[in-house]
């Protein structure tokens, strides 16, 4: 008998056997038995990465000593006409969760507090924005057209 031979009988004894099923495990679901021979995601996450790296982030501008001034007298004239919580349009700084640099974002609302003591600009819908973030402000009580 030659090798080849002995091969194809190598399984005879049990090749006629019936297919075992378990008695402890239930079978499996075909649609559940597929899945297992679906295409393996080795580099899951990977174009999530890519993405979140491509996308931009601005840096923190520097305000020179006249920018810093201006938004000074603007806190000043907010710290006068709280009571009426005035309206008002805020550009910021937001840091960026992820990386660095960040991106500026602009909010229109009314105020509800300037707390010194936190160093944030509160806003009734109870967005706090930090005023070492401060870039701009705007709105009619800087320009003396604000009437309550």
């Amino acid at each position: 008998m030659n090798q080849h031979d002995a091969d194809s009988h190598r399984y005879d004894d049990i090749i006629h056997l019936p297919h075992h099923v378990s008695t402890a495990h239930p079978p499996m679901p075909a649609a559940d038995r597929a899945a297992q021979f679906s295409p393996f995601a080795a580099l899951a996450g990977h174009e999530a990465a890519i993405r979140e790296t491509a996308r931009l982030t601005d840096e923190r501008a520097e305000l020179d000593e006249n920018a810093k001034a201006v938004l000074d007298e603007k806190l000043r004239m907010i710290q006068e006409m709280l009571p009426a919580h005035p309206e008002i349009t805020v550009t910021y700084f937001q840091p960026d969760a992820k990386k660095s640099g960040g991106a500026y974002v602009s909010v229109t609302g009314r105020i509800k507090k300037l707390d010194l003591y936190r160093q944030c600009l509160l806003m009734e819908d109870g967005l706090r924005i930090p005023l070492g973030e401060l870039y701009d402000m705007d709105g009619r009580i800087f320009n003396g057209t604000f009437f309550t």
